[in-house]
């Protein structure tokens, strides 16, 4: 869904027949200014989103971006400037400060779990643990805070998980019957395992045909042991129980990538304010 699409809706379900209240009280002919400051510090993310909101709202908006997405930003920094019709400036509001607020909350989570990558080969990924239908825009505010972008969806990337193979009859079952589909379908998707142990890994290693192997629920000790087994031959990425008290401990195993759900689905909102100056 593009982005435009979603601040449609999004607007949609704000608006419906019409801002009521601001059409009641404010002049038609009323202009006014206003200014979005952080009220606490992190990463300022959905700058580009809020600036379709208030375009949509009304094209004649004037913005003064001040700060650009993905920045760090600390209590008291004005991030931009907004300035027209004091009607359209109030229907706009709530839904860009949703977005931005929401958007910086990843972007900081995301920005803090990265750091604790560092000097480790490791990245961090997000998964499909999104709010329905805001999938682009928080995969967004993943990025401006320095994550990666695992699988979009179920159509970009093959990933055969415990359920998948419990239900095909296998791990090599599982592995033979997506080889087929894709060839049948003609499609070139890459192919993603997950294993919950060793004797599972082992059956994967012995049929092979996948390029990444998901090692799920493992700790650090056996994670650094598997990374050790499978040598290279595909890709690795740790998932499961991993926090920010533990996601260094994982990177330092070799691991390619780390998955980390809580990026879009357990964060906190940034605080920010957009008040009339």
């Amino acid at each position: 869904m593009h982005i435009e699409e979603i601040v449609g809706l999004a607007l949609e379900e704000d608006i419906g027949d019409g801002d009521h209240t601001s059409l009641a009280t404010i002049p038609e002919e009323a202009t006014g200014e206003a200014v979005l400051t952080a009220k606490d510090q992190g990463i300022i993310a959905g700058i580009d989103v809020a600036r379709e909101v208030f375009r949509q709202v009304d094209n004649t908006i004037n913005m003064n971006i001040l700060v650009d997405d993905g920045s760090a930003i600390k209590k008291g920094d004005k991030i931009f400037y907004v300035s027209g019709k004091a009607r359209s400036l109030l229907t706009a509001e709530r839904t860009a400060l949703n977005f931005l607020q929401r958007m910086s909350g990843i972007a900081t989570f995301t920005r803090k779990l990265a750091d604790q990558l560092e000097g480790y080969p490791a990245k961090l990924l997000d998964t499909r643990k999104t709010t329905a239908c805001n999938r682009t825009v928080e995969k967004l505010a993943v990025k401006l805070g320095g994550g990666h972008n695992h699988r979009f969806g179920l159509f970009d990337m093959i990933m055969i998980k415990d359920n998948h193979i419990d239900f095909s009859g296998g791990i090599e079952k599982a592995i033979q019957a997506t080889r087929n589909y894709l060839k049948v379908k003609g499609k070139n998707l890459k192919i993603e395992i997950e294993v919950r142990n060793f004797d599972e890994l082992d059956e994967v290693l012995r049929v092979s045909g996948v390029n990444r192997i998901m090692l799920d629920n493992f700790t650090p000790d056996d994670l650094k042991k598997a990374v050790d087994i499978i040598d290279g031959q595909y890709e690795t990425e740790a998932s499961g129980n991993i926090s920010m008290d533990n996601i260094r401990n994982y990177a330092r195993t070799g691991v390619d990538f780390i998955s980390v759900g809580a990026v879009t689905h357990q964060i906190k909102s940034l605080d920010l304010s957009l008040k009339a100056i």
